[in-house]
């Protein structure tokens, strides 16, 4: 079995080139799984695996489901909400617990940045990190790759636009990595008060115009607005938001060319995208759904693999 160079998935700024590339290759090989009439391979039947979710998720929660299950693993999920850390248990004392119970890896979302790496020197088994504040969100870039990969066959030499709240994505930074390090142009578009103010040493152009960066990109990545992380006001209203940054029919058909359209989910609808674009022949966005689950059987998959070579 192929290995990658980390025991952890904790960012996509700790792989190597070649991690991403034998991930990418190996969820092929489980799409091709997943098409079959039976969609299960016991790959990691004998492994136990947990997801802890100390944040809401419904998407990414199910999407590691479902990929634990097509591997024949055995799943335990834990909500934050249901669980004794509402009466104080610490992070660690809360998966001890839960190892304790022979767990052979993690997957963890959590609403603090760095919880997954804290959590991964704790703890002797591999830990994947399902999104942790607005840090970042390793497997949705992956998925993501994969997708464009998919429908363009090169990532090296496209160009490729983020657009919206670039400020309070995990997605967002952990997509920067991963078309960095695969050659791809990267620029980001949205409000100056949703650009950190320093993104451009990360290697991508910044852009403040909608329109401009849709006539300069192959692939557009409409982020959510995330006024759950918003502690202030970054924009006067939703409505000036749409006027601006909001994506509809009418701006791509008067594009001089055809462009990829995605979105990371959830879709605030008439906001950064409109259902037009979002149900239209441009967009890629249930693939991408499609493609999270092979994905996270690759990582999966090629993470219990490093275990198994350092236990023997």
């Amino acid at each position: 079995m192929s290995l990658l160079s980390v025991s952890n998935l904790i960012g996509i700024k700790d792989l190597l080139v070649s991690d991403i590339e034998e991930i990418l290759k190996t969820a092929t090989h489980f799409k091709e799984v997943l098409q079959r009439p039976i969609k299960k391979v016991p790959s990691l039947r004998d492994l136990t695996i947990a997801n802890l979710f100390f944040e809401n998720s419904t998407r990414t929660r199910v999407s590691f489901e479902l990929a634990q299950k097509r591997l024949g693993a055995d799943v335990i999920n834990f909500s934050a909400s249901t669980s004794s850390v509402k009466k104080g248990e610490t992070l660690v004392d809360t998966v001890k617990n839960i190892l304790a119970m022979k767990v052979d890896m993690v997957v963890m979302r959590h609403s603090s940045p760095g919880a997954c790496v804290f959590l991964s020197r704790h703890v002797g088994v591999p830990v994947i990190n399902a999104g942790d504040g607005a840090h970042e969100h390793p497997t949705q870039a992956l998925l993501d790759a994969y997708s464009i990969k998919e429908k363009t066959g090169e990532l090296k030499g496209l160009n490729v636009a983020i657009v919206g709240d670039i400020l309070h994505s995990r997605v967002a930074l952990s997509n920067i990595f991963c078309l960095k390090k695969l050659g791809a142009n990267v620029r980001v578009c949205g409000p100056p008060t949703l650009i950190p103010k320093h993104i451009s040493e990360l290697g991508v152009q910044v852009s403040h115009h909608l329109t401009e960066t849709l006539e300069w990109c192959d692939v557009a990545n409409m982020l959510r607005i995330q006024l759950e992380r918003q502690d202030i006001k970054y924009f006067p209203s939703l409505r000036e938001y749409t006027m601006l940054y909001g994506l509809n029919g009418e701006i791509l058909n008067r594009l001089r060319k055809k462009i990829i359209i995605m979105h990371p989910g959830p879709i605030n609808r008439g906001v950064e995208i409109t259902s037009e674009v979002a149900d239209g022949p441009h967009s890629i966005i249930l693939d991408q759904v499609e493609n999270g689950v092979a994905v996270r059987m690759a990582v999966m998959y090629l993470l219990a693999g490093k275990r198994d070579n350092q236990a023997n």
